[in-house]
């Protein structure tokens, strides 16, 4: 991806998609156009500070999977080695798992190719077709591209929960409609 279109999907992802998923508003993201989309909660493993990183993923069997498009040289994807819990905020709910990286050749080849259909647009960033291209064209390109596995250990935070941000619209419009009614 082109330096310039990484910082806009940077801005992008930290000044709206985040804001959106911490509100409640994640399940009006989801489409088959943009992409479905979780939110991970992952600790830094140098500052120990809690990160937000929106990406794209697909379930199968129980698990939740995504793939680190950066590599193995993204933040968010050494943050995840170095401390393995995480909250996954789905469009559904939100759930605690353990991540490991996926190394089974045709387990990576199957949820690679469904991560990549599942990211919508998104999905031809790396430059070939999700949906048409061969199977040992894609296991040679994906190669270097992590592929995470996420188990889960029960339910995480979200966004109606403590430390979430529903309560925020949800109280604007109480009061909105309070002063409405007073009127």
């Amino acid at each position: 991806m082109p330096p310039l279109m990484r910082r806009i999907f940077w801005f992008l992802n930290k000044f709206f998609m985040v804001p959106m998923f911490r509100l409640g508003f994640g399940p009006f993201f989801g489409n088959p156009f943009s992409g479905y989309i979780m939110v991970m909660k992952v600790i830094g493993r140098k500052t120990g500070k809690l990160r937000f990183t929106p990406v794209n993923y697909a379930i199968y069997k129980g698990d939740v999977y995504c793939i680190s498009g950066g590599r193995a040289t993204s933040d968010w994807f050494r943050n995840l080695l170095a401390n393995p819990e995480v909250d996954l905020i789905l469009p559904g709910g939100s759930i605690h798992a353990h991540v490991e990286e996926v190394t089974d050749p045709e387990l990576r080849l199957i949820l690679t190719r469904q991560v990549f259909k599942n990211a919508g647009f998104a999905g031809f960033f790396e430059g070939y077709n999700p949906f048409t291209i061969t199977d040992d064209e894609l296991a040679r390109k994906i190669e270097d591209l992590p592929l995470l596995r996420f188990h889960p250990l029960g339910l995480g935070s979200g966004a109606s929960d403590a430390g979430g941000w529903a309560w925020i619209w949800t109280f604007v419009i109480t009061v909105i409609l309070i002063i409405l009614l007073l009127r």
